[in-house]
């Protein structure tokens, strides 16, 4: 089938590159706008207690008033407020309240803090209801400007958090990240390119054939956000484009290297590019297919922001597959050789190599290798048992420079941690009769006893009285751990049982999502994870006909993925500063680490099979394939690894946790995953690592029949350079 697409591409090269030029067109200017939501409640389903009170908020409350933003006094000399500097903190709200900024319902002065230290101004704004809406945003950037000039001729320095101010800065720091990324993957990208190829022409055609595609996978996704309603988290369009580019440089990789065999070979160029295409088209379409299932079990999430991240990443890789097996064939089809200009070594093969020495290295002691590869992985996976959440995605990835920051430190010195965003209590009447005061204050005596509780509101009662509303500010930081313990182990249960005979209640705000989120995720890795690896195991089945190899192939990418966790644990939470890792991290990283980990485990398994064909045996096929497909695994989980780690230029401690775990895995897939431990594992097992298909049989139905010792490895014809470093160029 492959080698039939190859013949049809080859011969009708411009009219498949001028039908992807019109598509490309179509797409970018018919598709709507890539929408994000930062919205947590919004991702959750409505089952979930944040979700049902925040369902009594908007019915019985309609008209509640949303603590969008916090204005934060102090003195300048840092000294306690006088009666004159409380004055002046009227006097400053009534002012900006004056000026009648879009989306500022009211600006109230609150009290002085017990020690005399801050003063605030809580600032009302509308519930968001969009994603893409940024009034509140523009609000609080108003506020910042209007307030400077109202804080002259006063000993008052003030700055302005909140969950609107912390959006703001998080999307000035999103700008920055996104250009930071998508210059730092490019320019990774090229310069290794120009190592391993020395070829310009090479450096620059993944830039530009994936340059095209990105739009198109952009505009497509919008159109699924919209057909099926789906929402992206902030963090996609950086993370859809290190997929995007690595993914379709990996797969441009796989066919140059095959197709500069085949021209080494003596292959005329549109030949060796038929074969190109036939001799990795398989192994090219298992390996996506392995990505796009893995990405597609994130729709059985319970989380909206996973469910839509799973899909666009699929349409994205399944774009990128199509483009590896038409577009890319058809561009370096009509370059010919040219495309490896000015470099001449395409003509020859190098000796001698590092991979070749790794090769004959496993091929006689495959036992050694696969020890020594699995203690390393196992190693690193026991730091994962110190594995710790993060929900505050917003404050954690924030600079500590940013204002809102600098404003919820300065909130802290006088008042509970949690008055940016106080967790409401919702008590309902289940019957006929509505709650009377003394039931309402009773309930809110019961609340203030809570262990981890700050202050509690007096109750507010809905116009028929069937409900009263509670604004609960915690002790500790609205994400923090104690925040989130609090609310699951002492708030909820302690309102739930001190309910009064025919009401009930329910705990809901920011933090009372967090505790629901985590509950989710929970759920989650109970069923994305298996669905995942078994969806996986049988594409790997299906390519390889054999029930044994899937087995010890998860079992490397299980290892793979314990070790990236346990090393991103380690270097965040133990030896750098930050309070855990972002809650969905593992579901991200285990799908890329699985699903893009075996990608490199397929191709080194397909050569190994190939090799096997040939007659050598278990172990000599080994050591022959480590020699043929090194360079290009290690070339492509470099690159792949390179664009990965460009997130972590962003200076978001949330795309720098991504980015390196994602770089990490890769490597720890392309080099210990795919190139020592499943080569010699296959090596030991032998034959039985085929059953029942026996894949490694010759052509015309013989084996290859085991010798008692390695021989030495067939004459490279895909080795690496002396040294072992690159691939040849």
């Amino acid at each position: 089938m492959f080698a039939g697409l190859g013949r049809f591409v080859v011969r009708r090269a411009w009219w498949i590159i001028i039908a992807w030029v019109v598509a490309a067109g179509a797409v970018i200017s018919l598709a709507p706008k890539l929408t994000s939501s930062s919205d947590e409640a919004s991702f959750l389903p409505d089952h979930y207690e944040s979700i049902r009170a925040a369902d009594v908020q908007e019915k019985d409350f309609p008209k509640q008033e949303n603590i969008g933003a916090v204005i934060v006094f102090e003195r300048s000399d840092g000294g306690k407020l006088t009666e004159a500097d409380s004055a002046n903190v009227v006097r400053i709200s009534k002012d900006l309240q004056a000026k009648k900024i879009p989306d500022v319902q009211q600006i109230v002065p609150g009290e002085v803090s017990p020690n005399k230290l801050v003063q605030t101004a809580m600032v009302a704004m509308p519930k968001v209801t969009n994603p893409e809406d940024t009034k509140q945003q523009d609000a609080v950037k108003d506020l910042r400007a209007d307030l400077k000039p109202e804080l002259k001729g006063t000993d008052l320095s003030a700055g302005i958090t909140g969950s609107a101010a912390q959006a703001l800065d998080e999307s000035d720091a999103s700008k920055k990240a996104g250009m930071l990324v998508g210059v730092g993957t490019i320019v990774i990208i090229i310069v290794l390119l120009l190592v391993i190829f020395r070829s310009p022409i090479i450096a620059f055609l993944p830039v530009v054939l994936i340059g095209l595609i990105s739009p198109m996978a952009t505009g497509l996704i919008a159109a699924a956000n919209k057909a099926f309603d789906m929402k992206a988290d902030s963090s996609i369009q950086e993370l859809l484009t290190v997929v995007l580019f690595g993914v379709g440089t990996d797969y441009i990789l796989f066919l140059l290297f095959r197709y500069r065999e085949a021209l080494r070979a003596g292959e005329d160029p549109k030949g060796a590019m038929v074969h190109a295409v036939e001799r990795v088209g398989e192994a090219i379409t298992s390996a996506a297919g392995a990505v796009i299932v893995a990405f597609a079990a994130l729709t059985l999430s319970s989380l909206g922001m996973l469910r839509s991240m799973g899909p666009a990443l699929a349409i994205a890789v399944f774009l990128t597959l199509l483009a590896g097996l038409t577009l890319v064939p058809a561009v370096v089809s009509k370059l010919g050789t040219k495309v490896f200009w000015p470099s001449k070594s395409w003509q020859r093969e190098p000796h001698g190599t590092g991979f070749a020495k790794l090769g004959g290295s496993i091929a006689r002691k495959p036992a050694v290798w696969a020890v020594v590869s699995a203690l390393f992985m196992g190693a690193l996976a026991l730091g994962a048992l110190g594995y710790q959440a993060n929900f505050d995605l917003a404050g954690s990835s924030l600079p500590k420079n940013k204002e809102s920051m600098v404003a919820l430190k300065n909130l802290q010195k006088g008042f509970p941690a949690g008055t940016t965003d106080p967790t409401s209590v919702y008590l309902t009447s289940t019957t006929d009769k509505p709650l009377t005061d003394a039931e309402a204050d009773v309930f809110r005596t019961k609340l203030a006893d809570v262990k981890g509780v700050g202050q509690v509101a007096e109750p507010v009662l809905s116009p028929d009285k069937s409900t009263a509303s509670y604004s609960v500010v915690l002790a500790d930081p609205p994400a923090s751990d104690q925040a989130l313990a609090t609310v699951k182990d002492k708030l909820r249960p302690a309102a739930h049982a001190d309910a009064p005979p025919g009401t009930k209640a329910l705990v809901g705000g920011i933090t009372a999502v967090y505790v629901d989120i985590n509950k989710a995720v929970d759920r989650d890795y109970s069923v994305v994870f298996p669905v995942a690896a078994l969806a996986i195991m049988v594409i790997l089945g299906l390519l390889l006909r054999s029930l044994v190899a899937p087995w010890y192939l998860m079992l490397s990418v299980a290892l793979g993925f314990g070790a990236t966790l346990g090393a991103t644990s380690l270097l965040f939470t133990k030896i750098g500063s930050q309070p855990g890792l972002m809650f969905m991290l593992p579901v991200i990283m285990y799908l890329f680490v699985v699903a893009l980990g075996t990608d490199y485990n397929i191709l080194m398994v397909s050569r190994l099979r190939e090799e096997a064909r040939e007659g050598r045996s278990p172990h000599d096929a080994a050591g022959t394939a480590v020699r043929h497909s090194g360079p290009t695994i290690g070339s492509a989980g470099v690159i792949l690894a390179g664009t990965f780690a460009t997130l972590m230029l962003a200076g978001n401690s949330t795309l720098s946790q991504m980015g390196f775990s994602l770089s990490f895995g890769i490597a720890i897939a392309a080099f210990i995953m795919a190139m020592l431990f499943t080569p010699s594992l296959t090596a030991l097992i032998g034959h039985a690592a085929w059953w029942p298909g026996h894949g490694d049989q010759k052509r015309n139905g013989s084996s290859g029949t085991p010798s008692s010792g390695p021989t030495p490895p067939a004459p490279a014809t895909e080795p690496g350079p002396s040294d072992g470093s690159a691939p040849p160029r």
